[in-house]
């Protein structure tokens, strides 16, 4: 068994990446879940799906394991309640890595993140530890947003970036790409953000592991069905944490500063 499941690892999946894995959390989803997966298998046919559904009460779940049952490259994973997208991804992670995949995909099931654009991020991971689909890159379009939506997110990543130190213009960026080296070396029992620190802390966390981290412009599309997770607490969240790893860092750094650092080992930020 273990020697049938090495051959489809080394035979099976995206050539230079190897077996990949698409989690797409749900939470009522329903007029979404079926168009979503349908482009994916499309615009990557070599990649698998989860669907990581909370149990929506609208039946995305019920939708998902319908797909499933027609298409043996999509899966669906039941969880208890509504636990938010970090736990989601958290539970997808594990499930991969379980599996032995190679690398996984994050994408939100509201239509926001283009299947279209995935074959740009696999290419880029044939040469990246880390790829972000990026919304304010050179070449990234976004679409339909309001501008107070536009400037929260442009000022949010600004922030991050300057006080975090990462050279990542989209650190808040949920379409992504991680290979399975990216999260052996993120210590990911200790990740317990949500929403847009969620990735954030992730970003950070590789970043500091010295992993490479590539960002590819992609079309930003605000959902058409359904309505946005967005509120203000997972907003005032992400401000709070990116200014409690900020002070972390730079604490850090001053004993570092003070106490020498062993040859090899990096500074931060």
């Amino acid at each position: 068994m273990i020697e049938a499941t090495e051959t489809r690892r080394r035979t099976g999946g995206v050539a230079g990446v190897g077996r990949v894995l698409v989690v797409i959390p749900t939470y009522n989803e329903a007029d979404n879940v079926s168009d979503i997966v349908a482009r994916v298998r499309r615009a990557a046919p070599a990649v698998e799906i989860l669907v990581a559904d909370d149990n929506s009460p609208d039946g995305t779940g019920a939708i998902a394991d319908t797909l499933a049952a027609t298409d043996p490259r999509v899966h669906v994973l039941h969880r208890e309640g509504k636990q938010g997208l970090g736990a989601a991804y958290l539970a997808g992670f594990g499930w991969a890595r379980e599996r032995g995949f190679d690398a996984v995909v994050e994408m939100d099931a509201d239509g926001s993140h283009a299947p279209e654009d995935l074959p740009a991020l696999l290419d880029a991971a044939r040469h990246a530890d880390v790829v972000i689909g990026s919304r304010w890159t050179s070449g990234a379009r976004v679409v339909n947003w309001p501008l107070h939506r536009l400037a929260l997110s442009r000022g949010g990543n600004l922030y991050a970036r300057l006080a975090l130190g990462m050279p990542v213009t989209d650190a808040t960026g949920g379409y992504r790409v991680y290979r399975r080296a990216a999260l052996d070396a993120i210590d990911l029992a200790s990740v317990c953000s949500q929403g847009y620190s969620f990735q954030v802390e992730l970003s950070r966390l590789a970043h500091r592991a010295g992993m490479r981290i590539v960002e590819v412009p992609i079309t930003f599309a605000e959902r058409e069905h359904g309505d946005s997770k967005m509120s203000p607490r997972i907003v005032a969240e992400a401000l709070w944490r990116i200014t409690t790893w900020a002070v972390q860092d730079r604490r850090q750094a001053v004993r570092r500063a003070l106490h020498g650092t062993p040859t090899g080992q990096v500074r931060w930020p």
